[in-house]
């Protein structure tokens, strides 16, 4: 079955249209008829979308959309408002309710179902997104990568990776650690802008990074995250850090250590030579490249020259 979709409307006539109209587009349809049966189905089926009617007795759409909202376990489901009223008043209060979107009665069913599929393709892309950098995350690249061996295309695979950020995470608190992780994402996404502008930068998570760019650019766009990230690092330490050069800290057994700044390493893995099979093979050829970056101490990249 397709994606599920709660429907709630207090008269029948409607709400049998509309499970109708979304069935044949191949969607697994609920029905409640009014707004406590709705929130016990909707906690009970976890529906991707509720299309919930605003006019209803008892308990109104707009209440229903809010204690939606409120419950953890229905917080994320996108909700589309039913209403025959075109007032702006009431739309405002539909999206302040919660509400993704809204379809003024009568509607067509074209207009219906085209709703229906960009609110859940735009609820889809939210969900695959970083929500620290707002970066396409692991499944997007997946796929971005899997698009790229499957239609034959160049490209070069650039994964990019934090060094020491462990201890500066201890050191100066998640707070300042999420900074440092979303001004490494800007720095990257500039870098692929520059040289290409139609390149991809995904957040794999944590400290770590994945761009894609065409093979004669990647290079360039290594070389300038790394030398960005040494001229911005300065905005995340305190000048006693940066002074000496290394931050001091205890291990667990209380012995001081000193530990280099936070720095950056790239591995690069490019179709120039060779071709990939599969997104695995890409990602481990570009890890084994970043490995071989960071044993050159400092801000560094290393690209992948040998032959199949």
């Amino acid at each position: 079955m397709g994606e599920s979709i709660l429907v709630v409307d207090d008269d029948p006539d409607i709400a049998r249209f509309v499970e109708v109209n979304l069935r044949s587009a191949g969607y697994d349809v609920s029905v409640a008829g009014d707004g406590e049966e709705a929130l016990e189905r909707a906690t009970e089926i976890r529906p991707d979308l509720v299309l919930l009617d605003v006019m209803m007795p008892h308990l109104d759409g707009f209440e229903v959309a809010q204690r939606l909202r409120k419950n953890p376990q229905t917080a994320n489901t996108s909700i589309i408002m039913l209403t025959a009223k075109a007032l702006s008043s009431d739309k405002v209060t539909g999206l302040q309710s919660g509400a993704d979107d809204y379809i003024i009665k009568p509607f067509d069913p074209i207009e219906l179902l085209a709703r229906v599929k960009g609110t859940l393709r735009r609820a889809k892309e939210m969900r695959n997104l970083s929500p620290l950098t707002g970066l396409p995350g692991n499944i997007r690249i997946q796929e971005e990568i899997e698009r790229q061996v499957r239609e034959h295309r160049p490209f070069a695979v650039l994964y990019v990776d934090l060094d020491n950020f462990k201890t500066y995470n201890d050191k100066y608190g998640f707070v300042r650690g999420d900074r440092l992780i979303q001004g490494t994402a800007r720095m990257i996404q500039d870098a692929v802008m520059a040289n290409d502008p139609g390149g991809f930068v995904g957040h794999v998570g944590g400290d770590d990074f994945v761009a894609m760019v065409e093979p004669e650019t990647a290079e360039d766009v290594a070389k300038r995250v790394c030398e960005r990230f040494d001229q911005d690092r300065s905005l995340y330490y305190e000048d006693e850090d940066l002074d000496r050069g290394f931050v001091r800290m205890e291990d667990r057994k209380g012995v001081e250590q000193d530990i280099p700044l936070v720095t950056v390493s790239v591995g690069i893995a490019t179709t120039s030579k060779r071709a990939f099979a599969h997104y695995g093979e890409a990602v481990a050829v570009a890890t084994e490249m970043k490995q071989f970056a960071k044993r050159d101490g400092g801000s560094s990249y290393a690209v992948d020259r040998r032959a199949p």
